[in-house]
Parts: structure tokens; C-alpha cells; sequence
């Protein structure tokens, strides 16, 4: 069973991710629509808009230990599945029935405390 404090932990990094993932996109001139959206199926990350286009983002931030395998292959085809179910779901509710929308992956390495993590943004990835 998981500790506490290392859940905490997870937490904590995956929180750290998901602040550099949002600086980034600011920095790349994407709009941010939200942050943490929820609804019963699930939360997407980061829904931001750009060049007329609602973009789902998935965020997912590790530490170099490869333990798990890369922050790329943990957004497998089930994570894919939840992210466009609950994408349908946004895009009902908020009534976006004729935009057009994109799902990308930000996958973000910390490497060190002292080192700059390694933010890789993956458009159009699934």
C-alpha cells in the first residue's frame, strides 16, 4: 500500500507540472478556458484555446527514475478514452458544438532541484 506521504508527494509534483505546463502555454500565447475541469467522468488538466481551437491538455510531470516508464507512456489509450469522453462532455455543457478541438500531452521531467525541467509539448497527440 502507498504511504501518505508519498502520495502527498505525487501530488505535490504533479501540481508543480501542471504551474510549468500553464506558465509554458502562457508564454505561447495559448488562452488558458481552464484549469482542473471537472465534471463526474473525470478532470482535464488544462483546456486552453489557440488559432480558433479548443485544446484538451493532459499534463503529466515525473522524476527521471523511469520506474513507472515516461510521462508520454502513461497517457495510454484508457487515459486517451477518458480525456475525449470528458471533452464530449465540456463541449456539450459549454455548448462548442462547431469548434474545432485537438487534444495535446505536456510531459514534464524534473530532473533536479537544481536543474530546469524538461517540458515537451506534444500537439495533436492522440
Amino acid at each position: 500500500m502507498m504511504n501518505k506521504l508519498h502520495k502527498d508527494d505525487r501530488k505535490l509534483l504533479g501540481k508543480q507540472g501542471e504551474e510549468l505546463a500553464h506558465t509554458f502555454l502562457v508564454e505561447q500565447e495559448y488562452r488558458i478556458v481552464a484549469r482542473n475541469w471537472r465534471c463526474r467522468s473525470g478532470e482535464i488538466d488544462i483546456i486552453a484555446e489557440k488559432s480558433n481551437k479548443l485544446i484538451f491538455i493532459e499534463v503529466r510531470t515525473r522524476r527521471p527514475s523511469n520506474r513507472f516508464g515516461t510521462a508520454k507512456e502513461s497517457v495510454d489509450y484508457r487515459k486517451q478514452a477518458k480525456v475525449r469522453e470528458i471533452a464530449q462532455i465540456y463541449m456539450h455543457r459549454f455548448h462548442k458544438y462547431e469548434q474545432s478541438i485537438q487534444f495535446d500531452v505536456i510531459t514534464i521531467e524534473m530532473i533536479d532541484i537544481n536543474a530546469e525541467p524538461k517540458i515537451v509539448h506534444i500537439q495533436e497527440a492522440f
